[in-house]
């Protein structure tokens, strides 16, 4: 079910404007990547083999700590055309249960909770995502949103191509596609609410009234700092994993500060050590004196 059809729910186009609340889904509603959890069922699958899992795991290791890049995201993004080229819309969609086992209980409750207030104060609630756009159609059935906005794939005779098949939602392209959505269902985008992690959203976060940092990264701290903006914070093991590793760093330059100055240190000289009779010679002595 794509946006347009999850999106009827609500009634279509209101008379007058509305607000709605929009939700990024990565390290926002969720712990961590959906994607990382789609690539292990696709790995369980046959999909991708083990060297491509493991390369997979790392990205989505450094995303947990420190949130996307551009440069990341579009290998990402490139990684997952690959992935798909050839494969049947239908075989993808068997994946669902697998993807959901590990999605589901990364999900923040706190922020389900926030999303289901505005949905009971009669705001359409909607997943914004750079992911794709059947994750974003597929957990918003699930979770009960109004809709779900993501990056689609070109799909040809019930196969996937490889290639894009619309707008990439990812920093300008997801403000983009927000503003689209108002124009069809008659929101109101300067009373509407926005949430998410990463300075990339800074578009979308723009482009409504009330925008929301929920565990930001840095840059998206310092602009909600300054902007006056609310910020969330639930991803605690987010901030463990980031002490290890800064605990780790320390430990490994503290090593080299000391491999560094044991080879740079003065070399002191030898201790003369002062002569020492053995016991077996003092034995001799005396015998050879009587």
């Amino acid at each position: 079910m794509d946006e347009g059809a999850s999106g009827a729910r609500d009634g279509g186009a209101a008379a007058v404007p509305r607000s709605a609340a929009f939700f990024d889904l990565d390290r926002t509603l969720m712990a961590g990547s959906s994607g990382w959890h789609f690539v292990r069922a696709a790995y369980e699958q046959g999909m991708i083999d083990r060297r491509r899992l493991a390369g997979d795991t790392l990205d989505a290791l450094k995303f947990r700590l420190w949130g996307s890049t551009d440069a990341g995201t579009a290998k990402v993004r490139a990684r997952l055309s690959t992935y798909l080229e050839g494969v049947r819309e239908r075989d993808l969609r068997r994946l669902a249960p697998r993807v959901l086992a590990g999605v589901l209980p990364r999900l923040y409750p706190q922020m389900l909770a926030v999303a289901y207030e505005h949905q009971d104060a009669g705001r359409p609630i909607y997943i914004c995502t750079a992911a794709s756009q059947e994750m974003a159609s597929l957990l918003s059935l699930v979770l009960s949103f109004d809709g779900g906005i993501g990056s689609r794939s070109e799909v040809l005779d019930g196969v996937y191509t490889g290639r894009e098949g619309g707008l990439f939602t990812y920093r300008e392209g997801k403000a983009q596609a927000i503003r689209e959505l108002a124009a069809r269902k008659g929101l109101d985008l300067a009373s509407s609410y926005a949430y998410s992690d990463s300075e990339s959203d800074l578009p979308m976060l723009r482009a409504v009234g009330h925008p929301v940092a929920v565990n930001p990264d840095s840059t998206l701290a310092r602009v909600a700092a300054q902007e006056g903006w609310e910020v969330l914070h639930f991803d605690r093991l987010h901030r463990r994993l980031k002490l290890v590793a800064a605990a780790i760093a320390a430990a490994a330059a503290g090593g080299a500060g000391r491999a560094v100055v044991r080879r740079t240190a003065p070399t002191p000289p030898p201790r003369r050590l002062p002569r020492r009779r053995s016991p077996a010679g003092a034995v001799a002595r005396r015998t050879q004196r009587h």
